[in-house]
């Protein structure tokens, strides 16, 4: 269980009479199967969590029984109410600091056990960037958290892959959102939700203008719209044939934009449609040279065919004179 969330879960169970683990899920984020996991969790670390079935039912913990939390300051609540974050992008946050001092009281009012194993917190550390992760250049979510939480309009220089200069642009923001180890800026463009990679932010200028989102939506509710456009919206589908060598590396490449059609492996590989938002991103196909065979549509093998003619031509040999 990470810091946040067992901060978040026991405000739960210290804040009701009773509450099921359907609205304790929902709350936090996670499946049922994670939160009967937490709350046996609790009971192993001796806190008195019991669940009672029926309508009337739900799980509860004894009064006076949770941690102390009137020893921590409002910015110390607000640094741990964060859900989902590990430690290199609390890090990244700058919040690490804040959340160990939090942690550090409640623990401090936890009375010790005989033989009490070490924490967990000192044993086990995650960290979920990839390997070989390039260092992130561009604007870092520390830098930028202050003028979001502020409500202010921003103005940003936005060095796109598909443009051949940076862009100027004036956004309306509703937050920073993680995914996958990357940080994005959500805002409106001109009305227009997007989420921009802070990485290339190479610029970037708090406006004295007060930010003007669209009524009803919140940082989660965009978000969860615009992943769900990346998962299903695309102007093109490629059929093509992966070697059975490289079918789990496409999968991990292109996710669920990758659909397998035959789950048997044969002489000739894999048959699979790949999704993707624009014809300029079948370059992506590139590395798995003749290990894929696109067969359509048209434009795409097209595509790749001048994409791999323009580098044969780049690396060709001088002529000689």
């Amino acid at each position: 269980m990470t810091p946040d969330r067992f901060f978040t879960l026991m405000l739960l169970l210290t804040s009701r009479d009773a509450v099921t683990t359907q609205e304790l899920a929902t709350a936090l984020g996670v499946s049922l199967r994670t939160i009967t996991r937490d709350l046996n969790w609790l009971r192993d670390a001796g806190l008195p969590v019991t669940a009672h079935r029926g309508r009337l039912g739900g799980v509860t913990m004894l009064p006076g029984s949770g941690p102390d939390l009137t020893r921590l300051t409002p910015d110390e609540r607000d640094h741990l109410s964060l859900t989902g974050l590990d430690e290199t992008q609390r890090a990244e946050l700058d919040t690490s600091a804040a959340s160990r001092r939090a942690l550090s009281k409640i623990a401090a009012t936890q009375p010790r056990r005989v033989n009490e194993l070490l924490p967990l917190t000192d044993v086990v550390h995650v960290d979920s960037r990839p390997w070989r992760q390039a260092r992130a250049f561009g604007t870092t979510p520390a830098s930028l958290i202050g003028a979001v939480r502020r409500g202010r309009r921003l103005r940003i220089e936005y060095d796109s892959p598909r443009k051949s200069c940076p862009r100027d642009l004036v956004l309306d923001p509703y937050g920073l959102f993680a995914k996958a180890g990357i940080w994005y800026l959500v805002a409106d463009c001109a009305r227009v939700p997007r989420m921009y990679r802070l990485e290339r932010i190479t610029t970037w200028k708090e406006s004295d203008q007060p930010r003007r989102i669209r009524e009803g939506q919140t940082l989660a509710t965009v978000a969860a719209t615009l992943i769900d456009q990346w998962g299903h919206h695309h102007a093109i589908e490629v059929s093509a044939t992966i070697d059975r060598t490289q079918i789990e590396r496409a999968q991990r490449i292109f996710g669920l934009r990758l659909v397998r059609h035959d789950h048997e492996e044969s002489a000739t590989g894999h048959t699979v449609t790949i999704r993707f938002l624009h014809l300029e991103d079948v370059r992506a196909l590139l590395p798995f040279g003749s290990a894929i065979t696109v067969h359509g549509p048209t434009e795409a093998r097209a595509h790749l065919r001048n994409l791999v003619t323009d580098l044969a031509h780049h690396y060709a040999p001088p002529p000689t004179s």
